[in-house]
């Protein structure tokens, strides 16, 4: 897709390719790139370690950022899985984690897997560049 857009009087930004969505990421669809980018937002509002988003059976999505308290502490994923389960989902259809880390922990696959044990794991950098995508 081409498009030329004219923001000031006599200016012309024009950008060329597959799609103009803000950090679209290749090969994912756009629900599953939603919750990468609400994991971005988790992490950033916070200026937390991880940020992490799921998405239930109905749609539903849910996010979540590390909490690193003196007497507690729980990682963004394993916090969002927590969430969804309270609120009555029964399956996750696809996770998202946003973290400097070389990989998914695997107590956080092991979260997902409860609920959903094919359910893909994307794991992005805090740029929102996909790493990795693993079954729970």
């Amino acid at each position: 897709m081409n498009a030329t857009f004219r923001p000031l009087e006599g200016h012309q930004i024009h950008i060329h390719g597959p799609s103009l969505r803000l950090g679209a990421v290749d090969g994912l669809g756009e629900e599953d790139q939603k919750i990468i980018t609400l994991a971005r937002s988790a992490r950033a509002r916070t200026g937390a370690a991880e940020g992490a988003a799921v998405r239930d059976e109905t749609g539903r999505t849910y996010m979540a950022a590390t909490v690193a308290l003196p007497s507690l502490r729980v990682s963004a994923l394993r916090l969002a899985v927590a969430m969804a389960v309270s609120s009555g989902a029964t399956a996750l259809e696809a996770a998202a984690l946003v973290s400097e880390a070389a990989a998914v922990d695997p107590e956080d696959l092991a979260a997902v897997a409860d609920l959903s044990p094919r359910a893909p794991v994307f794991h992005a950098g805090p740029d929102g560049r996909l790493r990795a995508a693993v079954e729970s």
